[in-house]
């Protein structure tokens, strides 16, 4: 196959730095994927940053009620509101104060149905003119776009915080976004750059009592905000509240346990309606770690998270055989991890147990490099392993190198055609191939690393979805 342009590297939001270097003979950059100058870049960022919230903020309202609040959106100009379920709870009547600092008195005229955490309030009194957030359209978003959430974080009417799409669930119907996500920012707006909902903001990951932001956010897509203002609208929404959300905080798990848990009433929820149970760890990078959870009453679903982290993500469904979901990674970073004990469909309660298995990794980040062979790893690669936006299956390997120092990376396979990328500390990818020869699938690097450092090998396939066994080696 002839070299191909170069792939973008996002899973979630795991971008490449905008200058890349490249060592002779290696592929160009695909059209668009470098950025312009830094300098440049920010400034447009600003402008653009400043448009969005003088156009959107206006139509953004604080939704109050007897034991909290939250955000909204002005949907309609004659005062239809759109927040989350969560926010106005099973109260009937909610005050809504506007961004010009007038409060009107709302009624809840429809909710979500099956767990939807969305809620509809239509002002009293009659107003008119009042300003709108435009909605995108459905399936627009995209992983690597800007993303802007306005709300009333911590009660502070008219925050704006910055970030990204990190990732897109197309099997749970969910975006995630880096942008800060506090409480009260709940029903707000997730805005794209033309300053147009993109989602609806519903949920956060935390790791701790004070319920802050570590990056990972959730927004209720707008394919399924349109269906519900439509019934809202045609006065078909359900008018019954549904079951409180739950606020349950991370369970310490230790390497080597097994834990017994039950789904139901008082686990988190996620936007889709699905319960949860959140498990916190500590790991180390390289260190390899498996989460299994079994379960005869529910299709067991996993998720492992890193907090503060926007670029780790995976998800496991059948991965454990039956109903049973299994993950097995090499973990990237030291520090804290999150599971999440899942189910695939929204509503399945039941039991289930959980068990986390891990080697002890050493302090270092990977294997150092001392001269002769020193890296030799045999491997699966496809499900359970993360993916590039283009959907391929990737693993990641480190090691210690020095500046000056040759290497040569070699990655075979006889089931999937071969990618390879070199990587630096700061994710700036300094080589990578496709063929080692136009005759094979196995890829090849021979480079000269440019300073002392912690490198990281990327194995990757091809193509979407490929998969199979692989030995790579480092010279």
């Amino acid at each position: 196959m002839a070299q191909a342009a170069v792939k973008r590297l996002t899973s979630g939001s795991l971008m490449l730095g905008a200058l890349l270097a490249f060592l002779p003979g290696a592929m160009p950059p695909r059209a668009g994927l470098l950025g312009a100058p830094v300098l440049a870049q920010s400034v447009v960022d600003e402008a653009t940053t400043i448009q969005v919230y003088e156009q959107v903020s206006p139509a953004v309202v604080a939704v109050n009620t007897r034991n909290g609040g939250g955000s909204g959106s002005i949907v309609d100009a004659s005062g239809l509101i759109l927040t989350n379920a969560h926010v106005v709870g099973r109260e009937r009547v909610v005050t809504v104060r506007l961004s010009d600092g007038r409060s009107f008195e709302g009624d809840v005229v429809g909710y979500g149905q099956d767990r939807l955490d969305l809620a509809a309030v239509r002002l009293r009194g009659n107003p008119t003119g009042l300003p709108t957030v435009a909605i995108a359209p459905s399936n627009s978003a995209r992983v690597g776009q800007s993303a802007f959430a306005i709300g009333s974080p911590f009660g502070l009417q008219g925050t704006l915080t910055v970030g990204i799409v990190s990732r897109i669930d197309p099997d749970r119907n969910v975006i995630q976004t880096d942008a800060a996500i506090n409480p009260g920012n709940s029903g707000g707006p997730l805005l794209n750059s033309r300053g147009q909902m993109i989602g609806v903001n519903t949920s956060i990951f935390t790791t701790g009592s004070n319920g802050g932001s570590v990056g990972i956010g959730f927004a209720i897509p707008t394919d399924v905000v349109q269906t519900f203002l439509a019934s809202v609208r045609a006065g078909t929404a359900t008018a019954a509240a549904p079951a409180s959300r739950a606020s349950r905080e991370p369970t310490p798990i230790a390497l080597g346990a097994a834990v017994q848990g039950q789904l139901n009433d008082s686990s988190n929820i996620l936007p889709d309606g699905s319960f949860y149970n959140p498990y916190v760890f500590e790991g180390r990078a390289g260190q390899t770690i498996t989460v299994e959870m079994n379960s005869q009453d529910v299709d067991a679903y996993l998720i492992l998270l890193a907090p503060d982290r926007d670029d780790f993500s995976i998800q496991d469904d059948d991965g454990g055989g039956d109903l049973n979901a299994r993950i097995s990674v090499q973990l990237p970073y030291t520090g804290s991890y999150l599971v999440l004990a899942n189910s695939l469909a929204e509503g399945e309660a039941g039991s289930y147990q959980l068990r986390l298995n891990g080697d002890q990794a050493s302090g270092s980040a990977g294997p150092a490099l001392s001269g002769s062979a020193n890296l030799r790893q045999q491997g699966n690669l496809g499900p359970g392993d993360r993916t590039l936006q283009d959907g391929s299956f990737f693993q990641e390997f480190s090691f210690q190198g020095q500046a000056g120092q040759s290497v040569r990376i070699r990655l075979e396979s006889p089931d999937f055609d071969t990618y390879l990328m070199l990587l630096d500390e700061g994710r700036n990818r300094i080589a990578e191939n496709d063929d080692a020869n136009p005759n094979t699938t196995n890829s090849e690097i021979a480079a000269r690393l440019p300073r002392d450092g912690v490198y990281t090998v990327l194995v990757n396939s091809f193509g979407p979805g490929e998969r199979g066994r692989f030995l790579l080696t480092v010279d």
